[in-house]
């Protein structure tokens, strides 16, 4: 947390986009820089090179949402996907949700009835930041690492997508 910053200063932050809005720079992600590289193969060819297996990619949704409600990609990517993998919601160990906004990412969680204390455990893009162009590799490393410390089995990468989107993808761990 930033050396003294208290609740009562994040409260007196005036709203970012809308004089009437809610959302701050208090709740908001900042962005960052990030880089990040991802390897996917075949587990034969993992298997072959002696590489470890951190998790099985099961399924993948994006989907079209309405752009003038920015944010609510992931409350429609995320049941797809996990259906997709043959699972519910609730077959799901934790949940790493991209947050541009606190807004957008509560929105999901409630829209799905997730418990939060299975939803970006170690902080999403406002504690972690938001690193465009490398966020759903730097979600999915963060729940692969946290599924094998917890001995998870499902886990979920979501994020929203700018101009009404939103992806989901589900990982399973053995």
């Amino acid at each position: 947390m930033r050396k003294g910053l208290s609740l009562e200063k994040v409260q007196k932050l005036k709203p970012a986009f809308d004089p009437e809005g809610s959302t701050t720079a208090g709740n908001a992600s900042q962005i960052s820089d990030g880089a990040a590289a991802t390897l996917l193969m075949k587990r034969s060819e993992a298997q072959r090179r002696g590489l470890p297996i951190l998790g099985t990619f099961r399924s993948f949704s994006a989907v079209g949402v309405d752009p003038s409600i920015m944010g609510i990609g992931p409350a429609v990517a995320i049941p797809e996907a996990v259906k997709a993998a043959g699972l519910q919601t609730s077959d799901i160990d934790l949940f790493e949700i991209n947050e541009a906004f606190a807004s957008q990412a509560f929105y999901s969680c409630k829209k799905l009835g997730l418990d939060l204390g299975r939803v970006n455990v170690n902080g999403g893009a406002i504690a972690l930041g938001h690193p465009l162009g490398c966020t759903g590799a730097r979600c999915t490393a963060t729940l692969l690492h946290e599924m094998r410390k917890r001995g998870s089995k499902y886990g979920v990468v979501s994020m929203c997508i700018g101009s009404g989107m939103g992806a989901a993808a589900v990982f399973e761990r053995e």
